[in-house]
């Protein structure tokens, strides 16, 4: 390590908390306001993308292994899939929120708890998608084999 890269290293380490707690932020802050997995999950991966162009793509692989990213953005997906399969199980249309739970007439139990968890799945499938789309461009990650795993 160089010593002229001292300042960037330690703002980017005071910065990256702060940039996952504004996507967390973000995403919760999309039932009431603009925001929501997308915007969140594309900041969450931003945090990583920083770390690993300030001390480097292997030592990102190291804390964020590409296997990880391309299994939460799989995750993501089968949870999104996963909300819109129990509605149906439960009589409702794919994806209709209001037959996710029992609840009172006029409430909408269905349709907070629908919504939050296919805004965590858009999070999880952005997120692993971007670095895994990083991690290739990178030139480091060209196939995800199971021996890595």
């Amino acid at each position: 390590m160089t010593s002229h890269h001292v300042i960037l290293r330690v703002v980017s380490k005071l910065l990256m908390p702060v940039i996952v707690v504004y996507a967390f932020y973000v995403q919760f802050h999309g039932d009431y306001g603009p925001g929501g997995g997308f915007q969140a999950g594309v900041i969450l991966a931003v945090s990583v993308i920083l770390y690993a162009l300030v001390f480097g793509v292997p030592e990102a692989l190291r804390a964020v292994p590409a296997r990880f990213a391309a299994s939460l953005a799989a995750i993501g997906l089968l949870l999104y899939a996963g909300v819109g399969v129990w509605a149906m199980l439960n009589g409702g249309a794919y994806l209709d929120y209001d037959f996710l739970v029992e609840d009172v007439p006029g409430g909408h139990k269905g349709q907070h708890l629908g919504i939050l968890l296919i805004e965590l799945g858009v999070l999880c499938t952005v997120s692993g998608s971007m670095l895994t789309i990083f991690y290739a461009f990178a030139g480091r990650v060209t196939e995800i084999r199971d021996e890595d795993w």
